[in-house]
């Protein structure tokens, strides 16, 4: 076996027939990814199969393509827990929450994009609900849906399981795990804030929400791994989904850049929170 991984660098060739490979079997445009995270997580996945370059790991996926499943895992970054940043959530549920519900729209579309394992998910359903019934009006929850979707079908069935342990409530208030999640470990998600969200498999460069059908939209620590010309795109693609008026927030350590930016007016930087505009700028 090679003493030395390799690289797209030094395997062009290899990488190119690789990612193509992929991209066929499984509708993922991998080669959208940031080049250096898609080459370490394809390298440990190298390592795990024992295959000593790019044309040998291509034959691993043909010959199992079970092999495909634990590749998307790699690929897919599915770290998170409840309330993650909970500046953030304060800011939604101060800001966003009251200024959707006054609206005059008679449904209400949240979509948590690229959701992993359901957590950020859940979070969202915690806070529109603890928002309707300190407001006395939780006979209009069906107003309200969450829509969650992610590459990986493993990240999606932890979610619709809706079941966590301690580690991942602790940022969570004390008062919102013992309302919405029973008291022993796991911790499931009680039935009415389950039956608030609809998880569905998405690839984010290739799947939308129709346009000016979105409410709402979460994508937090995602876009850090795909390239400029990949950001770009799903900023668009959130826009074009987003209702004039519609808000999104994506995650502390990630910026809109260069034409992104005259796509979204930035109400809270430090939050990282936006608003698509309510009129079209002059020119765009």
């Amino acid at each position: 076996m090679s003493t030395s991984a390799p690289s797209a660098a030094r395997d062009a060739k290899g990488f190119l027939a690789l990612t193509e490979q992929i991209a066929r079997a499984r509708g993922v445009a991998v080669r959208s990814y940031k080049i250096g995270c898609l080459e370490r997580r394809i390298a440990a996945r190298l390592r795990a199969t024992g295959a000593e370059d790019y044309a040998t790991y291509a034959r691993v996926l043909r010959d199992d393509p079970s092999e495909y499943d634990a590749l998307l895992d790699a690929l897919t970054i599915n770290v998170t827990h409840l309330f993650r940043d909970t500046d953030v959530w304060e800011a939604v549920r101060t800001r966003v929450l009251p200024a959707l519900w006054a609206s005059e729209h008679p449904q209400i579309h949240t979509w948590v994009a690229g959701c992993a394992s359901g957590e950020e998910a859940y979070t969202m359903a915690a806070l529109w609900h603890g928002f309707l019934e300190e407001r006395g009006e939780l006979a209009r929850l069906g107003r309200v849906r969450v829509i969650a979707t992610d590459l990986d079908p493993g990240a999606l069935a932890v979610a619709a399981e809706a079941r966590y342990p301690r580690e991942a409530f602790r940022d969570t208030p004390a008062h919102v795990r013992t309302r919405y999640f029973t008291p022993d470990e796991p911790h499931v998600a009680v039935s009415e804030l389950r039956r608030m969200v609809r998880f569905e498999r998405g690839d984010l460069l290739a799947t939308a929400q129709p346009a000016d059908s979105v409410h709402f939209i979460t994508c937090r620590n995602v876009l850090i791994y795909f390239d400029k010309a990949s950001q770009d795109a799903i900023f668009a693609r959130f826009r074009a989904s987003l209702v004039p008026g519609g808000f999104l927030v994506i995650g502390k350590t990630e910026a809109m850049l260069g034409e992104s930016r005259t796509l979204f007016d930035a109400l809270d930087q430090r939050v990282r929170l936006f608003q698509r505009p309510l009129h079209r700028r002059a020119g765009a």
